[in-house]
């Protein structure tokens, strides 16, 4: 979204600091664990990563400037755990770069752009590949924007590969991301789109229709893994946005800051997780209607045979990577507790104010049997470098990729600067349990992590909200309070050529919205702003000047004059 909108607090002198970790690489990991910094920073910093049986390391690119950096290699030729060799291939559309794909499996490199699964075969002894650039899967349907389209990818033992087709939508409603506008029944996009395709991992050329509709039901999948203990596909969803700006009279900040649950999946054929006719409230322990299909008495949960999550983790964590671990027997494998469970990166939250985003850390869930054995655990912390986090941009790092090395190891990659670490176990494994977790318990009581206080963790409780509510309720969510967005999907209104520039330009925006790739200082985005016509002149006009005179801005005022003339432009070529 471009403008959608952002409400202002001053920066908080008084928010307190986490004792900084010097040692393993700033992580804080459980007792016995150590961790090396591979690279300390990506140009085209880091999405997925993935690393092959002789300890190179391949690297999804997050962002894509040349044609030839949508991979990054990289290879340790001294063995001191730092990464000395970097060398960037693979050609993508630079439009369509942002994907996140990237495996080995069969002896191919797997990776992926927005609308396209490549591999090239890899070459024994090489970092780069020596083999021509194959196209395995195509997505053929048109896209206006970037909404839910990135491509991950995983593959089970008999030559399958599983490809999520992400919903174009936040919850297909019949004017997406549009206050109390109702949801569409039946949900037309759940043909082609919210769930999760099964193809050919051999055969090159593929489109959609060349697969099979293996899930339904789930907005957006960016971490899946296929566990080979049980045999089974698993998933985790990002749970639908915007509960308070789009259903303000239903739902309070709270519970827009903590709802809906990301939903921990095991992924069978015919699986239909519930979106969007539903969400999981992980407080109450059961499937919820959404509040676009309330008055709709066809939709009952109970009865619609959905699938109950594994774990329903806190709202807005933003999964987006899953590993079972491998590894419990490898020369620096990690203690049996690890055999078969599970490790999640959470990138964190954007929409949770006025409460402090929440996440950023790597998780780890125990599994016995095919399913989980205990409570999530925090594996790795220490990413956000502040405590609490009022805006996504105070994230110094932001968890993104995980991948076990050949010896057992773990590496992590985050999407800020593009750091990558890699982590061992340096302890006894044989003493190894709770004593050594305890710690790292502890830290869910920092408040990016633990459930926040409905009263004692409102950011802004006992003063007021600067700038006027509508710019609070119907901003924030995307670009931040500080007004510098997430750096990913949604721009910075500070500096913003949109926002200093043509008033004329600026109140379309808010009025029609706008859809499609446009550049913001420098950088592309490609989301989507809907339009807020809904809002009164006096409204816009009142939120225009703020953020024209907010962030370090200096333009002058939007009139309500200003707004209106534009609205009866708009209202005449209709």
């Amino acid at each position: 979204m471009l403008l959608a909108f952002i409400g202002f607090t001053p920066p908080n002198d008084n928010r307190k600091l986490p004792v900084i970790n010097t040692a393993n690489g700033g992580l804080f990991l459980p007792d016995g664990f150590e961790a090396v910094v591979v690279v300390d920073s990506l140009e085209g910093r880091a999405r997925h990563i993935a690393v092959n049986t002789n300890g190179d390391i391949y690297v999804k690119a997050r962002f894509v400037r040349d044609k030839d950096e949508s991979v990054i290699a990289l290879r340790d030729t001294n063995q001191d755990g730092r990464a000395d060799i970097i060398k960037r291939f693979g050609g993508l559309d630079r439009e369509r770069s942002y994907g996140t794909a990237i495996r080995i499996y069969n002896g191919y490199l797997y990776f992926s752009s927005e609308l396209l699964v490549y591999r090239n075969k890899l070459t024994p002894g090489k970092l780069v590949p020596e083999s021509p650039l194959e196209v395995v899967l195509t997505d053929d349907h048109k896209h206006g924007m970037h909404e839910h389209i990135a491509k991950p990818v995983t593959f089970d033992n008999q030559g399958n590969m599983y490809v999520p087709f992400g919903a174009g939508s936040n919850n297909c409603q019949e004017r997406n991301r549009t206050p109390n506008s109702a949801g569409q029944y039946p949900c037309a996009m759940l043909a082609d789109h919210g769930g999760i395709w099964r193809f050919d991992a051999n055969k090159t050329g593929q489109t959609q229709k060349d697969g099979y509709k293996y899930a339904t039901g789930l907005r957006s999948v960016v971490a899946l893994d296929w566990n080979p203990a049980d045999n089974n596909l698993y998933a985790l969803q990002h749970g639908r946005d915007d509960l308070l700006m789009l259903w303000a009279g239903t739902y309070s900040p709270w519970q827009s800051a903590v709802l809906p649950s990301e939903e921990f999946f095991r992924v069978k054929d015919g699986f239909d997780g519930g979106w969007p006719y539903t969400y999981y409230d992980q407080i109450k322990g059961k499937k919820i209607v959404n509040p676009e299909y309330a008055a709709d008495n066809r939709i009952n949960p109970e009865a619609m045979n959905l699938e109950k999550p594994l774990i329903g983790f806190p709202g807005h964590w933003a999964p987006n990577d899953l590993l079972f671990y491998r590894g419990a027997g490898l020369t620096n494998g990690f203690p049996a507790r690890y055999r078969n469970g599970a490790f999640i990166a959470f990138h964190g939250s954007t929409n949770r104010a006025p409460y402090p985003q929440s996440g950023y850390i790597i998780g780890f869930v125990p599994f016995k049997d095919g399913k989980p054995s205990g409570n999530y655990e925090v594996f790795a912390d220490g990413f956000v470098g502040v405590d609490p986090v009022v805006n996504v941009s105070d994230a110094v790092y932001r968890p993104m990729g995980i991948a076990m090395g050949p010896d057992g190891s773990l590496y992590i990659a985050e999407t800020e600067k593009g750091k990558i670490w890699r982590i061992t176990y340096k302890g006894n494994k044989k003493t190894f349990g709770p004593a050594q977790l305890a710690q790292m318990e502890k830290r869910k009581t920092m408040s990016h992590i633990r459930t926040p206080d409905p009263i004692k963790d409102n950011l802004d409780r006992d003063k007021p909200v600067a700038g006027s509510k509508v710019y609070a309720v119907y901003c924030s969510p995307c670009h931040q309070r500080n007004g510098l967005g997430d750096s990913q999907r949604f721009p910075p209104l500070a500096g913003s050529e949109w926002v200093l520039g043509d008033k004329k330009r600026l109140i379309e925006v808010v009025l029609k919205g706008l859809e499609g790739p446009i550049e913001v200082k420098g950088q592309s985005y490609n989301n989507v702003m809907p339009q807020h016509s809904f809002l009164s002149n006096e409204d816009i006009a009142q939120v225009l000047t703020h953020i024209r005179q907010n962030f370090g801005n200096q333009a002058d005022a939007v009139s309500v004059d200003d707004v209106n003339a534009i609205r009866k432009t708009i209202a005449l070529k209709k």
